[in-house]
């Protein structure tokens, strides 16, 4: 069976700061679309949609082709029509998988599925992170190093204002001593969500191998009705 997966960027940073777009020519979005095509070859159908387009390109038509949504998003939660979140939440709770990639802890779609305020710690330094596989059985954790090493990150700390996951795969720590939860997978209704926090626009972490590996390892979970 062929994964239909639909790449969701917000697509500001790299439009308007040449620092992002020199590390993302083709934005946030290409390099993580680009990483699963290239981990998962045919079991997986790309495309793309960002923010700018009409309804986001997140059409009623594109969301009934989708078996697995992405979303990254920063700099315009706010402006993410309500429509839009409606027809994403009633997908995720039919069966669409999502992955919800590091400021997407913000994301309407996201807090309103978790129904928590899903605040965290941050301090931009670009320090080093440490992920750390905790529950390495899981298919998420195949392949993947123990642990990952980003020399440079935003860190993201505990305390994290989520509901206890259903299942924890992974844990970063930082150079300063903050432990984060960072790799969490919630079922909500017939759907499978995983959070997973590495990505800040500031790096280069979507063309990390180990990084794009997960998200690859996530598509094919998350593409598994619940």
């Amino acid at each position: 069976m062929t994964l239909r997966v639909t790449v969701w960027g917000e697509n500001v940073h790299e439009r308007t700061e040449d620092a992002v777009r020199a590390i993302y020519p083709d934005g946030m979005h290409g390099a993580i679309a680009d990483g699963i095509a290239a981990a998962l070859g045919d079991l997986v159908q790309m495309r793309t949609a960002t923010l700018e387009q009409p309804e986001h390109g997140l059409t009623a038509e594109v969301l009934e082709d989708t078996d697995v949504l992405t979303w990254w998003g920063h700099a315009a939660h706010d402006e993410v029509d309500d429509a839009v979140v409606e027809r994403v939440h009633a997908a995720v709770l039919g069966g669409t998988g999502l992955l919800a990639l590091h400021s997407a802890h913000y994301a309407k779609v996201f807090k309103r599925l978790l129904g928590t305020s899903c605040d965290l710690q941050w301090r931009n330094a670009g320090e080093r992170e440490l992920v750390w596989t905790v529950d390495p059985a899981h298919p998420i954790a195949a392949g993947v190093p123990q642990p990952i090493v980003i020399e440079a990150q935003e860190m993201y700390g505990e305390p994290f204002g989520i509901p206890a996951p259903d299942e924890l795969v992974f844990v970063s720590s930082f150079a300063g001593g903050e432990v984060f939860r960072g790799g969490c997978c919630f079922k909500r209704g017939a759907g499978r969500i995983f959070y997973f926090s590495p990505g800040d626009q500031d790096y280069p972490v979507y063309h990390h191998p180990d990084i794009r590996r997960v998200l690859a390892n996530a598509v094919l979970w998350a593409g598994q009705q619940t």
